[in-house]
């Protein structure tokens, strides 16, 4: 294991200027192996993707963390804006941007998602030649399709809503907002570990508990499962029976064409993978043979 050294990093997106945090180890001979990490929703760098990109420079690669627009340090209105082609956007600069540092060999560069993180890397992987791997750990692999099936009068109302806040927004310029995380009310996450993840063990500064309601009229059809047929690099998978729908990790496994590999893990949950220093040593683990 490696000391790290963390500097602060910059690029801009659409004239937005993305900040994040660039993890390198102290100390090497070579080009370095590097990882881009794309996280949960609502999520900033000093959270879940934080303690994968020191987990990853401790085996010696250079990796990369942001605030995506819209949330933390970054620039973009509205605030607390979970909209996909952003995110997608902003991982595939993230990677130009990581391709650019001297330290880096451009011909080892990979995407590592968490969570939400998983869907936005998959598809941010189809648009960027940078990455040449792919991780995923406890993945959340949206079933747009199978979600219309179960309750298509829920899913379509809160899409609605969506756009109804949306409309509010341009008249108004007032950003609608409900809790990203709580137990009571409406809130985009109301699992009871994932309330006291965000509220409570992962509640630093640049975090905001917050969740624009706008965001439902994209958020709700962003579908993860359709990515997997066209991913085309080597993908490395991490999930656990006590994580996030795992029968839709098998799925997405089964519909990958590129070369894959599935690895299981025992948690007690999924927010479990994203502070437990043991989990998160053994998911790493396995990404490290990409440093080859």
């Amino acid at each position: 294991m490696q000391a790290v050294i963390v500097t602060s990093a910059s690029f801009i997106v659409e004239h937005d200027v993305v900040l994040g945090n660039l993890y390198m180890p102290s100390s090497s001979s070579t080009k370095l192996p590097a990882v881009v990490v794309a996280g949960p929703m609502t999520s900033v760098k000093e959270q879940v993707t934080g303690v994968y990109s020191r987990a990853m420079a401790e085996q010696g690669f250079a990796a990369l963390t942001i605030d995506h627009r819209h949330y933390g340090q970054s620039d973009g209105q509205p605030r607390q804006y979970e909209y996909y082609p952003h995110k997608i956007e902003d991982l595939v600069a993230a990677l130009t941007f990581l391709s650019e540092q001297a330290e880096v060999d451009t011909n080892n560069i990979g995407l590592l998602g968490i969570c939400l993180g998983c869907g936005y890397a998959s598809w941010a992987s189809q648009r960027s030649d940078k990455v040449k791997w792919l991780g995923l750990i406890v993945g959340y692999y949206r079933d747009v399709e199978a979600m219309k099936t179960s309750d298509n009068q829920s899913f379509q109302q809160k899409i609605d809503q969506g756009v109804k806040a949306r409309r509010h927004y341009e008249k108004t310029g007032e950003v609608i907002t409900i809790p990203a995380a709580a137990m009571h009310g409406d809130a985009a996450m109301t699992s009871e570990n994932l309330v006291d993840y965000y509220t409570h063990r992962a509640n630093v500064a640049n975090y905001k508990n917050g969740f624009a309601l706008m965001s439902r009229e994209h958020f709700l059809p962003f579908d993860v499962q359709s990515a997997a047929k066209n991913i085309t690099v080597p993908t490395v998978m991490v999930h656990s029976e006590n994580a996030l729908s795992p029968n839709l990790a098998r799925k997405f496994y089964e519909n990958l064409e590129s070369e894959k590999k599935l690895f299981w893990l025992t948690g007690n949950s999924q927010d479990d993978f994203y502070d437990n220093s043991h989990l998160v040593k053994q998911a790493v683990t396995f990404m490290i043979p990409q440093k080859n």
